[in-house]
């Protein structure tokens, strides 16, 4: 089978930046507060006027140009999102129509924070075909705007979340490169932990549900925390165990980026002794599917990644589910970018 890989990455973040001061004052904390407990400093907004498929449209356009790849290109856009423009149709086929991407079928994937890995799995298993040749291109798009449905007042979310979007595009690369391997896993039975109540058909929106509040969001902080330590290690030995590798031999990891001093905390037990942890919360908060593919974009135009590295990501979030993704550098199929070209 041809190997499946990145050819490009893309990013885009509203231009709205909003400091914890902004978000303090509403929510009741202070700056310094803020800081302690998440480790991050600031994060941006979608403007009015700006709805998640705008900001999956300009990170789906910037990927493209980085791979070379035309949209008519694609057989498959994925989108991964937990604020969808709405229920339907899916965010995916307005990215598809937007971009011209006339060859691509297009579906939306949420698992909330994991999704960008999640679809990224998917996607690449859908491209080789039966001959063990590849069918097109894929894009695989990370995109949230959560200031629309956090509750401003909330402490607990109010001061984790901002909004963006990250893409990467998916090709044929050499033997042996490309991704290596997944594990995904899915929690059920701990799906309290992170929840939108209302909106859907057990609690369609009315008065009632507008007036409590169920459309915000809600998040068990202590029980996600508890969540992602115990189970984040067990997932990263699971994709290295299963494909042969030692966890000396990762060069980079990208993991959603949650809470900047939960993965202070956590990342020293993963046991990777030899790689970089690529990090973007203290400026872009938690973007929920959009978190992974900001920072691995940030870390591709930085030039941070050399042929044969490789790259761990992982994912983790509401459902609960987990997902991660082991992927072998191929420069050649995507070369680190000019310095001048960087976004």
């Amino acid at each position: 089978m041809t190997a499946i890989g990145i050819l490009g990455t893309g990013s885009y973040l509203p231009a709205d930046t909003v400091s914890n001061r902004v978000v303090g004052e509403r929510a009741g904390v202070t700056e310094d507060w803020i800081l302690q407990k998440t480790g991050i400093r600031e994060r941006r907004y979608a403007a009015e006027y700006e709805a998640t498929s705008d900001l999956a449209v300009e990170a789906a356009r910037a990927a493209l140009d980085a791979a070379g790849i035309s949209a008519e290109q694609l057989s498959w856009i994925v989108v991964a999102t937990s604020t969808p423009d709405s229920p339907q149709p899916a965010t995916a086929c307005l990215v598809q129509h937007r971009i011209g991407a006339v060859n691509a079928a297009a579906f939306d994937v949420n698992s909330v924070c994991s999704g960008f890995v999640f679809g990224l799995v998917a996607a690449a298993r859908m491209l080789p075909g039966q001959d063990g040749g590849v069918r097109g291109h894929a894009l695989v798009i990370g995109a949230d705007v959560y200031s629309r449905i956090i509750d401003r007042e909330d402490r607990r979310t109010a001061v984790l979340f901002g909004d963006g979007a990250g893409a990467v595009v998916l090709g044929p690369v050499r033997s042996g490169y490309g991704v290596l391997g997944s594990y995904l896993a899915s929690r059920g039975d701990q799906a309290e932990l992170i929840r939108v109540e209302a909106g859907g058909s057990r609690l369609p929106a009315s008065e009632k549900t507008v007036a409590e509040g169920l459309h915000h969001f809600r998040m068990n902080g202590r029980g996600v925390r508890d969540f992602v330590a115990a189970e984040l290690p067990r997932a990263v030995g699971e994709v290295l165990d299963r494909h042969g590798l030692e966890r000396s031999e990762v060069d980079h990891f990208v993991p959603h980026q949650a809470n900047g001093v939960m993965l202070g905390e956590t990342v020293p037990r993963l046991g990777l002794p030899r790689a970089r942890t690529h990090l973007t919360v203290a400026e872009h908060g938690n973007t929920s599917a959009a978190s992974i593919p900001l920072a691995l974009d940030e870390a591709y135009r930085s030039g941070a990644f050399r042929d044969r590295d490789v790259v761990l990501l992982a994912g983790f979030g509401g459902g609960m589910s987990l997902g991660t993704v082991l992927v072998r550098w191929d420069e050649e199929a995507a070369p680190a970018p000019r310095k001048d070209s960087a976004a």
